[in-house]
């Protein structure tokens, strides 16, 4: 196994725990742009790149979720009744999502995670302080929502927070309480998202060694150590914070992220 280059990832654990305990996300925002350019420093194939990163991602967001909304929980946060109506159908969904990721090429899967960070990002820092529009729907509608949000967090490879997040606020529920939920069903997402990235990449030729499937242990490692500290520092300055700032740094993380990897993929095409 190729623990050569574990250094690589130790400070992007230390920025994506203190992330999830901030925003309540998983981190993949930034994991999967972050594992394509560590992937390119360590010269895997570019075709198994894109799924490698997306795989690995939902890893590190089975600890770094679980650290978050144990810290969350801890607080208050966590609605305990729509993290029992959404988490099944989230699970469902995101391991089929997998399978569809893993029928697709790289290119469009980078185009589709893009599009997803831009449309967030604007809608975060166009309404930094917004009203819910109406109640939490009944159960069908409950799990209806968890299967698009599963299946569209493992196509591109986050813990779904962004989604959850708006979805709930949208809902009238609280800006926190909305961030602690969200944690708490990132980790079903990334459970089921980790395990169909490993089935699917079990028998493709040319990973590197090191590599559970698509998912590459060495990044994994050196992430998730990391990111459990510093998790419930993120979670303490959330609760201090007010919520149109939590709103607005969400929204320039994740346009950050969309400029670099837009002019990325602009680059290279």
């Amino acid at each position: 196994m190729n623990f050569a280059l574990l250094w690589l990832y130790l400070p992007i654990g230390a920025v994506i725990g203190f992330i999830a305990g901030l925003l309540g996300v998983g981190g993949g925002a930034i994991l999967v742009p972050a594992f394509l350019l560590a992937a390119h420093a360590e010269g895997f194939p570019p075709e198994h790149a894109m799924h490698m990163a997306l795989g690995t991602s939902l890893a590190c967001i089975l600890v770094s979720s679980l650290s978050s909304m144990r810290a969350h929980h801890q607080r208050g946060a966590v609605n305990r009744h729509i993290v029992r109506q959404m988490a099944p159908p989230i699970f469902i969904g995101s391991l089929l999502g997998t399978f569809v990721a893993a029928g697709l090429p790289a290119t469009p899967l980078k185009w589709l995670f893009l599009c997803f960070l831009l449309y967030v990002g604007q809608d975060m820092l166009r309404r930094p302080n917004p009203v819910g529009g109406r109640d939490l729907p009944k159960l069908v509608g409950l799990v209806l929502m968890g299967l698009v949000i599963g299946v569209f967090s493992a196509l591109v490879g986050i813990g779904g927070a962004s989604l959850t997040v708006a979805f709930l606020v949208w809902c009238r529920v609280g800006m926190h309480e909305a961030i602690g939920t969200s944690a708490a069903l990132g980790f079903p997402i990334a459970v089921a998202g980790t395990l169909g990235y490993a089935i699917n990449g079990w028998s493709v030729a040319g990973l590197p060694p090191g590599s559970l499937g698509y998912v590459y242990l060495p990044a994994f490692f050196g992430v998730t150590v990391v990111s459990m500290l510093t998790a419930p520092l993120g979670v303490r300055t959330a609760h201090a914070l007010p919520v149109p700032k939590l709103r607005r740094i969400f929204a320039a993380v994740l346009l950050t992220v969309a400029a670099k990897m837009a002019y990325g993929l602009l680059v290279s095409s």
